[in-house]
């Protein structure tokens, strides 16, 4: 069993996989003044809470979109188990062809993503991860990871329209409204989020279709897409595990087999 942890803005993912089966998974809070001590002791207590033996991992690997905490929890995962981490970075095998303008700028979220994508689906394939951000990802037939897009998150949408005007309300929940019309300002504000990012979607497959030339395969994760994809009139492979698939796959690929 491996343990996987992907490092985003505002939550950590962490799960336990055995080959390409998730035996647990779990999210806790980004908190950059944690210290390694204190990640270690949050980790080990959710382990203990769910009934993971610490001494069945056999090996670990982490990504980060958060540099400070890379060093951290790379430290509360040796802690734990005896064993540095693999970090996704430079040097690590993927099978990827970057072909950005600077690969050393590419999240490694986005790489895993790409990793999971590429060995789960049919080629060429778009990623969208909607987290704190939504990132669009495009990786052709041959592997080559052409490039994207980065877009402000639902979330982070939503908070910045209601922060900028002063009559709308603040912390609303996203949940789709039964009617797209709304016809109350907090149903117009649901309707506008989540209709307006399904049918950005929607755009954005067709217009990346027509600069290749030819349909993709079209997938999302991260955990707001689950309200989203519904409302694509798009064809949507949603995955929520597909983070975590891509880190054990890049785990396998280059950790020695004892």
């Amino acid at each position: 069993m491996i343990l996987a942890i992907d490092i985003g803005n505002t939550q950590i993912v962490v799960g336990c996989l055995q080959g390409e089966e998730r035996i647990s998974s779990f999210r806790v809070a980004t908190d950059r003044s944690k210290t390694a001590e204190e990640y270690a002791l949050l980790l080990s207590g959710i382990f203990s809470l769910r009934g993971i033996a610490v001494s069945r991992l056999e090996g670990s690997i982490l990504s980060s979109v958060v540099p400070v905490l890379t060093p951290v929890l790379r430290d509360a995962v040796e802690s734990l188990t005896g064993e540095k981490p693999l970090v996704v970075g430079a040097g690590l095998k993927t099978g990827l062809n970057i072909k950005i303008d600077n690969p050393a700028q590419l999240g490694s979220d986005r790489v895993v993503d790409a990793v999971a994508a590429c060995a789960r689906y049919e080629k060429p394939v778009l990623i969208v991860d909607m987290g704190t951000s939504t990132t669009v990802s495009v990786v052709d037939r041959n592997n080559s990871f052409l490039g994207g897009m980065i877009i402000p998150g639902l979330r982070v949408a939503v908070d910045a329209l209601s922060s900028r005007a002063s009559q709308l309300p603040l912390n609303i929940s996203l949940e789709a409204p039964e009617k797209m019309i709304g016809t109350n300002t907090l149903d117009c504000m649901r309707s506008g989020s989540l209709y307006g990012t399904a049918a950005m979607l929607d755009g954005i497959v067709g217009r990346v279709e027509k600069q290749l030339g030819q349909p993709v395969t079209a997938v999302a994760t991260g955990g707001l897409g689950r309200l989203v994809v519904p409302l694509c009139r798009r064809p949507f492979h949603y995955d929520p595990d597909l983070l975590l698939q891509g880190l054990g796959i890049l785990f396998r690929k280059n950790h020695p087999k004892k």
